[in-house]
């Protein structure tokens, strides 16, 4: 989110006014693991659960920018967010919010009674000039595969294997995941 710039909906949005919402939704939301948002942008300010892509985990001030960090969850959307990361698409982020606007040097001020539903909704077209998505993938190893390249591996995905596995089969599971993390190398 960007504060005290004209936007391409025409919106200035006051530092005050932003910083307040900033922080009654990390407090409400964000530190109680609520603060969802969607694939797309709707019209309304409430949270469709049945969109829900991601989840914010963290947001904070920047000069007059938030720059925030949030989890893409195992959802529907979720994974549609995902392939598109993984296809390179550019994503950007959108805040969504009601209140009231007063029209001032051609632009539409944002008053007092602004109301922020959600801190960031993956949109194709972020109005904020700067809000484009810049995906980090946690969990992730570069390795050198045979060829002599470099290629990201999830190693957190054979760690999982592992740690579900029940003592019982742990080594039939332990060789698997071994084995299967081995034939992705190989493959690369």
């Amino acid at each position: 989110m960007q504060a005290e710039q004209k936007n391409k909906n025409g919106r200035i949005y006051p530092k005050p006014v932003l910083a307040r919402e900033v922080k009654r939704y990390s407090d409400n939301y964000i530190d109680q693991k609520r603060a969802y948002g969607e694939l797309g942008h709707p019209d309304t300010p409430s949270i469709n659960l049945d969109r829900v892509s991601h989840i914010m985990t963290s947001l904070h001030e920047d000069g007059n920018n938030y720059v925030g960090k949030a989890k893409i969850l195992g959802t529907t959307m979720g994974e549609q967010v995902k392939t598109l990361l993984d296809e390179g698409c550019k994503l950007g982020v959108s805040s969504r919010g009601v209140g009231t606007l007063k029209p001032q040097n051609g632009v539409q001020l944002v008053q007092d009674d602004f109301y922020l539903a959600t801190a960031a909704d993956i949109v194709a077209d972020p109005s904020a000039p700067d809000a484009f998505v810049q995906g980090i993938m946690e969990g992730r190893e570069w390795v050198m595969t045979e060829k002599g390249d470099w290629a990201e591996i999830d190693f957190d995905h054979a760690k999982k294997t592992l740690q579900e596995a029940r003592r019982s089969d742990f080594e039939d599971k332990a060789y698997h995941a071994f084995n299967d993390f081995l034939s992705k190398i190989k493959n690369l």
